[in-house]
């Protein structure tokens, strides 16, 4: 398995290849929990959660926001977890992206997540019979079945 880190570039490696999309910024390290989970089916996974992130820096935000966009689009599959410490509206703004795309994806939120309602209420709407998890373990295990 080759996890692919911001701003590390994915050249070429193993497929599919699976991107880890959620919060983080102000929410624990639940990236590497998924990565256990799906390192079995999974050869490859972009995980944009990058060590020692230079906040406040506008070139690497930029560097980061492009990094993202390439590895959504590179990825066969969109893992989306909704912690439930932060809103994260870049992780909402992605999601209406790929949700109108054929993509696969693979879509929890916490129970407690803020805005838990409108994730649930608009994906039935655009990707009708897609369930939106309450658990990282069980989106991961839906993920699993993408692979």
């Amino acid at each position: 398995m080759t996890v692919i880190v911001a701003p590390e570039r994915a050249e070429t490696s193993p497929r599919p290849a699976i991107f880890l999309a959620g919060g983080i910024s102000g929410v624990g390290d639940w990236q590497q929990r998924a990565i256990e989970h799906l390192a079995p089916a999974w050869p490859t996974i972009y995980n944009p959660r990058r060590a020692g992130f230079p906040m406040g820096d506008p070139a690497e935000g930029a560097r980061q926001i492009r990094w993202e966009f390439e590895h959504l689009t590179l990825a066969d599959a969109i893992l989306f977890w909704f912690s439930h410490e932060t809103t994260q509206p870049i992780v909402l703004f992605e999601l209406g992206r790929w949700s109108s795309s054929s993509k696969p994806l693979a879509v929890g939120a916490h129970p407690a997540y803020q805005r838990r309602f409108d994730v649930v209420e608009q994906l039935a709407l655009i990707r009708p019979g897609l369930p939106v998890h309450t658990d990282l373990a069980s989106t991961c295990a839906a993920a699993n079945a993408l692979a």
